[in-house]
């Protein structure tokens, strides 16, 4: 009797997004921001490290080059925010960089790569109410995978990908990885072909 394993076997990542993908959508939510926020004039732009920096900066690239404004940029690290801080290893402390001109009264729209549990965008939340009083705050992600566990949307999403929770969806950045792209396989693809090699006998040379 032979046994079905197929549903068994770990699925290496596959692309859903590359360069020309994430450039696209970059724009698009750009173009969606001035139209939302009437111009964009009061907008400040948060990216979330590390990744939701760097779209951040791209974002804000576009938004100049429409608007012809310098759209205030700037970062935001959540490390001391976490819920999960006594779950995971230390973490290296990120830098906060906020524009001078501040955050009071604006709209500050938080950047991020994947929106997931909800429970990144909720530290973000409390780290930016100790920093300032903003108008509004909303939410710029390049992937929405599902599975929240707290009540928090995004306002404007790159793409919407189902998943199920034994997939991991990776955002690769050239700014940070050399390259883009959006992956998605199974969260223990790796670890299960890592323990697959080490069990292999070694080959005669």
């Amino acid at each position: 009797m032979t046994t079905n394993t197929s549903s068994d076997t770990p699925r290496p990542p596959h692309q859903v997004l590359d360069g020309a993908d994430i450039t696209r959508v970059i724009t698009r939510i750009a173009h969606e921001i001035v139209e939302r926020a009437k111009g964009a004039e009061d907008v400040v732009l948060l990216g979330i490290h590390t990744r939701g920096v760097h779209l951040a900066r791209r974002l804000h690239t576009r938004l100049t080059q429409i608007t012809g404004r310098d759209i205030p940029l700037g970062t935001l690290d959540i490390t001391m925010y976490r819920d999960d801080l006594r779950l995971k290893p230390a973490r290296a402390l990120e830098h906060t960089e906020i524009p001078a001109a501040g955050i009071d009264g604006r709209l500050v729209i938080l950047v991020d790569d994947v929106l997931f549990s909800g429970r990144t965008v909720r530290a973000a939340l409390d780290a930016l109410g100790d920093i300032g009083r903003p108008r509004a705050v909303q939410l710029a992600v390049l992937v929405d995978r599902g599975h929240r566990e707290l009540p928090i949307r995004a306002d404007y999403v790159g793409k919407n990908l189902p998943t199920s929770l034994r997939e991991a969806v990776q955002v690769r950045l050239t700014d940070q990885d050399g390259e883009d792209a959006v992956l998605v396989g199974d969260r223990d693809y790796a670890a299960r072909s890592s323990q697959a090699f080490a069990a292999e006998p070694p080959q005669p040379e």
